[in-house]
Parts: C-alpha cells; structure tokens; sequence
C-alpha cells in the first residue's frame, strides 16, 4: 500500500530557444524511470540557489547551458514515487532558460532522451496539466 507523505520541493527549468524563424521551442526530457516527457528538474542542494538548481538540473540531465532567470515563472505539482513505493506529493517551481546552447556530452546523457517542440506540441506531451498550463502561458508571453 503506498502512502502519501508531505509536501516537497523540487526546482526546474524550462528550457526554451527560438528557431531561425523566430518561432519559440520548449525542449523536454525523458524521465529515467517511465520515460515519459518532462523538464529537468531536481531536489534542493544547501548552498544552491533555487535558479542555479534549476540550470544545473538542465545541463545534467539535457546538456544545456544558457541564461536562466532568477524569479520562477510558474510552478506545478505532481506526485514522485519513491523507490520505496511511497508517494511524495511535489511542488516544483519553474525557472525560464534561454538556451544557447546543448553539450556535445552531459552526464546524464545515456539515461534520457531530449527533443525540441513547438509549445502545444510540448504541451501535450507532458502529463502535468499545471505544467501544461503553464508552458501555453509561457510561450504566449515570450512568443
């Protein structure tokens, strides 16, 4: 029987470029477990700030390297389960990167897969319907 515990925090990027035709892309990742497409994310490292995090969970996890910024816009929330089988209920607040540009090799390379998509396409490739939400958003107000 999985239980639910208290609420975490975790802190992510949301990775965005624009194309040669000026049109915005999100990337995601595939998560190492389910494979399922979601963007970086990660647990809170003492020392770190928050948007430093989130950047550092896109190189290791996608190769990415850019401009994050320092204030979240957005967060959602989603249920990670343990290796236990307990289920804890997260809140992830979300940073904006500009990418400039992905690695020729990152870390967690062999463990994921990556893929560029415009904003809907992103949209609907990802199960979190407040992430959903807040992808259309986003591309709406930097598009």
């Amino acid at each position: 029987m999985s239980q639910k515990t208290a609420n975490a925090r975790q802190y992510a990027a949301l990775p965005y470029r624009r194309s040669k035709k000026g049109a915005v892309e999100i990337m995601l990742v595939t998560s190492r477990e389910t494979r399922r497409w979601i963007i970086p994310k990660g647990w809170p490292i003492a020392g770190v700030a928050p948007h430093n995090l989130a950047a550092l969970e896109a190189m290791e996890e996608a190769g990415l390297l850019g401009k994050v910024g320092d204030k979240p816009i957005g967060s959602f929330h989603y249920d990670k389960k343990r290796g236990d089988g307990s289920i804890v209920n997260c809140t992830v607040d979300t940073f904006a990167l500009e990418v400039e540009q992905q690695m020729p090799t990152w870390p967690e390379q062999d463990e994921r897969k990556t893929k560029w998509f415009a904003p809907d396409d992103a949209a609907s490739q990802v199960q979190e319907p407040e992430l959903r939400a807040m992808i259309k958003k986003f591309a709406k107000q930097i598009g």
